[in-house]
């Protein structure tokens, strides 16, 4: 019972952020902050909050359904039905447990699926993004279901043999494991997954290439590793990102972004991806995951010794996979205070970024303008709720960004 309240009450908190981050963008209106002023007007400003209002509304929806689920499977008695019915297959430790898992990873996809078909197409369509046909959605659909099966697989073989050949010290060969994985993940992924997906050429414009050979020279990059993206088979927003790590690093930039912005506003958002790379940010977040996986690992396996777990959710077999699934659900709750701290760093990240772009470019201006059309395009949220920014924002208020910006010239 203690549980099931706590659990409530951090999906009520959650719940109550959103809506406040709703009213107060509902509360501010039309009114443009001066930082946009002269380019975008009442309504604009208007459809964005209108778009912010209804992805809310369906993100409260789809989360309300997600902890009806939730607690019907951990509360009603299905995983305990689940759990038995496992056991009573009578197969091996391995088998037994990779079954376990790629059912209930099956489960969460299919209930998802309805929410991210109207998602897509639906909020997206009706408000301009969305560029895929049903025929790109299926072939997605299907790759990433192949994909994330093999990958799943391979996971949990290898995790739970570590598991029975090494009973008391298995959380550290599993973090080993784990850790080497990701890493190898990082190298793979630009080469072998993302092109699973998406079309990658070196950007054609000339002069841009020139500016583009320029800024990663005074970097002291290789500007090789700078791409475009064929994003706008899929949707029509706009952004970059810097993926892989070592000699796979590369930055990609969106079709979109490369048809909707000068090259100045170009250079200065690449020069943004740029900061992440020579600031090591992804290095220092693999790092951080790293040390949180090791004592996370240690610690479901000092919890999963006893039959604490199993009494306190009154379940009839005592399987490691089960307890396992319970120390997820427990994470979950016991993990909401940590979520202003992962996503501070992460905005302090974003900040060291833009100084770095303003050190590359010299050209604050570009980068503000650059900003603005990102926000316009992706109709942002300009209004965010401070509490709404602390739990959610990876990056800082936009609004915030511009301002301090225009400090460091």
């Amino acid at each position: 019972m203690v549980v099931l309240c706590l659990y409530l009450l951090k999906e009520g908190f959650e719940y109550g952020v959103q809506y406040l981050n709703l009213r107060h963008m509902q509360r501010a209106g039309a009114s443009v902050p001066p930082e946009f002023s002269g380019h975008i007007d009442g309504a604009l400003m208007k459809k964005a909050q209108e778009y912010g209002a209804e992805k809310t509304r369906f993100g409260l929806f789809s989360s309300l359904f997600s902890t009806i689920a939730t607690l019907v499977f951990l509360f009603g008695g299905v995983l305990n039905l689940y759990n038995s019915w496992i056991v009573s297959l009578n197969l091996s430790f391995i088998v037994s447990g990779w079954l376990f898992f790629l059912l209930l990873s099956y489960a969460g996809e299919l209930l998802s699926l309805p929410f991210s078909l109207y998602n897509t197409f639906r909020i997206e369509n009706k408000y301009g993004f969305n560029t895929m046909t049903p025929g790109i959605w299926v072939s997605d659909f299907i790759k990433s279901f192949l994909l994330s099966t093999i990958l799943l697989s391979l996971l949990l073989f290898a995790g739970l043999w570590l598991v029975q050949w090494s009973p008391r010290f298995w959380w550290f060969w599993v973090w080993g494991f784990l850790f080497f994985f990701s890493v190898f993940l990082l190298y793979l992924s630009p080469y072998v997954i993302e092109p699973l997906f998406n079309t990658f050429t070196p950007v054609e414009d000339a002069l841009l290439r020139k500016g583009i050979g320029e800024l990663t020279e005074r970097a002291g990059i290789h500007a090789g590793r700078i791409l475009k993206i064929d994003a706008s088979r899929r949707s029509r927003h706009t952004n970059a990102y810097f993926t892989g790590i070592g000699r796979t690093k590369r930055i990609v930039l969106y079709d979109t972004l490369l048809e909707s912005m000068s090259h100045p506003e170009i250079l200065a958002v690449l020069a943004h991806e740029i900061g992440h790379w020579k600031k090591r940010h992804l290095l220092k977040a693999l790092a951080a995951f790293e040390v949180f996986s090791f004592l996370s690992l240690y610690a479901a396996y000092r919890l999963t010794q006893g039959d604490f777990l199993i009494r306190l959710f009154a379940l009839g077999a005592d399987t490691l996979f089960a307890k396992l699934v319970l120390l997820g659900f427990l994470a979950g709750i016991i993990s909401l205070p940590l979520k202003p701290v992962v996503t501070f760093f992460s905005r302090w990240h974003e900040r060291q970024a833009d100084r770095a772009s303003f050190e590359l470019t010299k050209d604050t201006e570009a980068m503000v303008s650059a900003l603005v059309k990102l926000s316009k395009e992706n109709l942002s949220n300009l209004y965010p709720h401070p509490l709404y920014v602390a739990l959610y924002y990876s990056h800082p208020p936009v609004v915030q960004r511009i301002r301090h910006l225009r400090t460091l010239s």
